[in-house]
């Protein structure tokens, strides 16, 4: 007899851990030239938060492909050269790291099926989004029962892209070029991704309503770099479930 679970999803803030600037203080990416140790401790931090082995949290290199990894347990370092994850193991935290990139979070409870999505401009545009889906299908899951969860990016009105740039994105990922505050053309990557998945036919598209340039108690990395890196995780809580 399987485990009951309950989906969980958390998003990080640059608050409340123990790097120094640039990267103060809840810093979790350890490719962005923070010292290691203050990112471990703040990993270890993370993992307690949400009541799991610090190994139990699975992360990314993230190099913006569409590779898609599927995990079926812990591993002990980055997976290599991916920028989602997708599993069907219970208590077993993916994570996705952003400083304006689109963290994107999608289940399909009924399969017990989770994925955790890197899409910034370059992965929305060549499509690690259907890539993520196609994957959670094939491990059981079902379109019209998946749920997504956009969680904070880089907004239409701040991100700024020459006009041939956002023309491309376009082209490949509708509904994503904007008009930034200043009347220069941009891009909205979460609109973007909104209407592929909805297009796709998932059952709902939820969305973290902070913008990360314009808020200073989200990483961001367009406001100011080096800066640290947020997490957005997902997984499925057993212990949880049982309480």
């Amino acid at each position: 007899m399987e485990k009951p679970f309950k989906i969980r999803r958390a998003v990080t803030s640059r608050a409340g851990g123990v790097s120094v600037a640039p990267y103060d203080s809840f810093n979790l990416g350890d490719h962005v030239g923070d010292d290691p140790t203050a990112v471990a401790a703040n990993r270890d931090r993370l993992a307690q938060g949400l009541g799991v082995a610090p190994e139990r949290v699975v992360w990314m290199e993230q190099l913006h492909t569409r590779t898609i990894t599927v995990v079926d347990g812990p591993v002990a370092e980055p997976v290599p050269a991916t920028d989602g994850l997708v599993t069907n193991q219970k208590d077993l935290v993916l994570a996705v790291l952003t400083a304006d990139c689109v963290p994107v979070l999608l289940s399909d409870e009924e399969a017990g099926v989770i994925a955790a999505v890197h899409a910034g401009r370059v992965g929305a545009r060549v499509g690690i989004v259907p890539a993520a889906l196609r994957t959670m299908v094939q491990l059981g899951a079902r379109m019209d029962r998946i749920g997504a969860f956009l969680g904070p990016a880089a907004g239409g009105d701040r991100y700024e892209v020459p006009p041939a740039m956002a023309a491309d994105v376009e082209k490949h990922l509708p509904g994503s070029m904007s008009r930034t505050k200043k009347g220069t053309t941009g891009l909205d990557l979460r609109a973007g991704i909104r209407r592929q998945l909805l297009e796709a036919g998932v059952s709902g598209v939820a969305m973290d309503p902070r913008e990360t340039i314009g808020d200073p108690m989200l990483f961001s990395h367009r406001r100011g770099a080096p800066t640290g890196r947020m997490a957005s995780v997902i997984w499925m809580d057993t212990s949880e479930a049982r309480k």
